[in-house]
């Protein structure tokens, strides 16, 4: 282990042309020393050597304090937080919001988001979550100023535990001075997004407890209409699938969520490579560590940029997510399901595509009579609309030519799988395209299958882009 660790210190020295390829290989040794440690296997003098050659020649050794508990990925950070505005509640939320803002030279609209976060929820959504609010400028002047704001604007939502507003003390940073010039980025540009990477650090640490699920967002964006409905939709939809970080917007580090249980790691991981790359690029590595490969990212975005000016020494940032939706934001449901098609499919656009509210599709090659794709419940549901829209932009003919949507209930087991035994039809395509609303007062019992069968052989290939289903909701919910 410290030959290992001494051939590092010596690859450390060496100037490469790139820090990639090092980064990667560095990652993913931690990654695995970090099992190797909680396994057991790892004796105490092997764990001190690591805590003293983790951190970079150039910190300050303040920084190796908020490394303590690396050897165990799993821990918080010893960080002692000063409480500037409310207190967190003993009961764990839904849902955390994080916020991490600092003293701009340009505009500020902190404020702004702030409330928006709270007009955009309804009166039962806002006792799901809390807000953390981290001021990470080290003008403890401007912070005092601020706070004394957010207390005048919002002493209602503070009272009720609904935000909370802290600082990570200064003494908790790593040096910023004589850090890496990665990507030839200017020395004040370098400076600024590895202490972003730190304050984001800090604000994971102390949110880790406080709900089951973790929200980022900046501090200049403006909500949707009852996002947390809209999440926890999608969350609804994915039970029983595997993600570590799901998008809600295309923007920086905007509308990215987690499952709490990971924070601690992340805190770690930001901390560890600090000043190697900008947190939205760290977000992608850590991503692939945890073993989600493809960004999973939902339309409409819930979340948008509105700031015009930049927390990076006041530049123009005009950035806008054109897949944002303000109001009528109306994500579909999708229940939990089994999907099956005997349409020959093209490479690895498989059928569960078409369900996600993620921007991907299912695509097979040219259907025949009687061919079908059916969606079978994990139970079953009351529906109350059925959305599917075939073809796509840039393919408009490999639409669904001639076929019918139909609802099935008595499953039975098949050598394929579960099927409906019993189906009814409620429409045919049109234009490739069919909508069937008030689906639960068309149908008396509640449905186990969905199924799409072909009515008539086509030579074009089919794309099935996205199948939408709302579900009724029982009167308690």
């Amino acid at each position: 282990m410290r030959l290992v660790w001494k051939s590092l210190d010596k690859m450390r020295c060496l100037r490469k042309r790139s820090t990639i390829p090092f980064l990667g290989f560095l990652i993913t040794f931690l990654l695995f020393l970090n099992l190797y440690i909680e396994d057991g296997y790892v004796l105490e003098g092997d764990k001190r050597q690591l805590r003293e050659t983790s951190v970079h020649p150039s910190s300050s050794e303040r920084y190796v304090h908020t490394f303590r508990d690396l050897s165990n990925f799993s821990g918080s950070i010893n960080v002692t937080y000063r409480y500037l505005a409310g207190t967190p509640l003993n009961r764990k939320k839904y849902l955390t919001i994080g916020l991490s803002s600092v003293k701009r030279k340009r505009g500020n609209y902190l404020l702004e988001t702030i409330k928006s976060i709270f007009d955009q929820s309804s009166y039962e959504e806002l006792k799901e979550i809390v807000v953390v609010v981290h001021l990470a400028d080290f003008d403890l002047a401007w912070c005092e100023n601020l706070v004394q704001e957010i207390t005048r604007k919002f002493a209602h939502h503070i009272i009720a535990g609904r935000l909370l507003v802290i600082q990570a003390p200064e003494e908790y940073y790593p040096s910023l001075d004589g850090l890496k010039r990665n990507y030839n980025d200017p020395e004040d540009r370098v400076r600024f997004r590895s202490k972003q990477n730190v304050d984001y650090a800090f604000l994971l640490n102390f949110c880790t407890n406080l709900s089951h699920f973790y929200m980022m967002l900046e501090d200049d964006v403006r909500c949707s209409r009852n996002f947390l409905t809209g999440l926890k939709k999608v969350i609804t939809s994915r039970e029983g699938s595997y993600w570590v970080m799901l998008e809600f917007s295309k923007l920086g580090y905007i509308g990215k969520l987690y499952h709490s249980r990971d924070l601690p790691r992340l805190a770690h991981f930001l901390l560890m490579f600090y000043q190697e790359m900008p947190c939205d690029w760290l977000l992608i590595h850590f991503r692939g560590l945890l073993a989600q490969k493809d960004v999973i990212r939902f339309k409409p975005s819930l979340f948008q940029h509105m700031g015009y000016y930049s927390s990076y020494k006041g530049a123009e940032n005009k950035l806008k997510d054109d897949d944002f939706e303000e109001d009528s934001i109306d994500i579909p449901d999708n229940p939990p399901a089994s999907l099956y098609t005997n349409i020959n499919v093209f490479e690895n656009y498989d059928a569960t595509k078409a369900y996600s509210t993620v921007d991907e599709y299912f695509w097979g090659k040219p259907p025949s009579t009687g061919d079908f794709f059916v969606i079978v419940f994990n139970k079953s549901t009351k529906i109350s609309k059925i959305k599917i829209v075939t073809g796509s932009d840039d393919r408009q003919n490999d639409i669904l030519h001639h076929g019918a949507l139909e609802v099935g209930e008595k499953l039975v087991g098949t050598k394929k799988g579960k099927q409906c035994s019993s189906y009814i039809t409620l429409g045919e395509f049109k234009n490739g395209n069919i909508e069937v609303q008030d689906v639960d007062h068309k149908i008396a019992f509640d449905i186990e299958c969905v199924r799409i069968v072909v009515t008539a052989s086509q030579k074009e290939w089919l794309i099935i882009r996205s199948i939408s289903l709302w579900t009724t909701q029982p009167p308690s919910q």
